[in-house]
């Protein structure tokens, strides 16, 4: 099984830079990392006129768009998949990073940032670690927000090395 360590926090907290900043990490360390991002606004990610966009104008309810160096596939959803849906898809990486999904039952990191926010969204025992720039002291390890090697090195001794015994 992947392991899975959700990025969260409050709104323009740092997830996405953090989540950037952790990619970066651990591909330098030889790791294939995969990312599921929420939107809870919808997105789009096709445009009128290219032909993928005429294929899901026209009714297909799954369009995929393939060359030699990315893939994609466009599913039209009647209500949203749930994450573990989402997981059970993804195969050759060694770990899923996900950002937005709060309230998954996911091992999570939480990005804080004073005075963006005032207290934690998350449970203590939901918490791998802390991204902040503000000490709890809640018994989480607690990383600055800037501290990315730090960060890989704590996902990598809780679930990388573990998963290559």
């Amino acid at each position: 099984m992947i392991p899975i360590v959700s990025i969260v926090g409050r709104s323009k907290a740092g997830k996405t830079t953090l989540v950037v900043k952790l990619i970066k990490e651990l591909k330098s360390r030889g790791y294939r990392v995969g990312v599921i991002k929420h939107d809870a606004h919808g997105f789009e990610i096709d445009y009128p006129g290219k032909d993928s966009w005429l294929h899901r104008e026209a009714g297909a309810d799954i369009v995929t768009i393939s060359s030699s160096s990315l893939f994609a596939l466009v599913e039209k959803l009647t209500a949203e998949i749930s994450l573990d849906e989402i997981i059970a898809r993804i195969e050759n990486v060694d770990l899923i990073l996900t950002e937005g999904y709060k309230s998954e039952n996911k091992p999570k990191i939480e990005v804080f940032r004073s005075p963006r926010s005032e207290k934690l969204y998350s449970k203590k025992e939901d918490l791998i670690a802390l991204a902040t720039n503000k000490p709890f002291k809640i018994g989480v390890p607690e990383f600055s927000l800037e501290d990315s090697s730090g960060l890989a090195d704590l996902i990598e001794e809780l679930f990388l090395k573990a998963s290559l015994e």
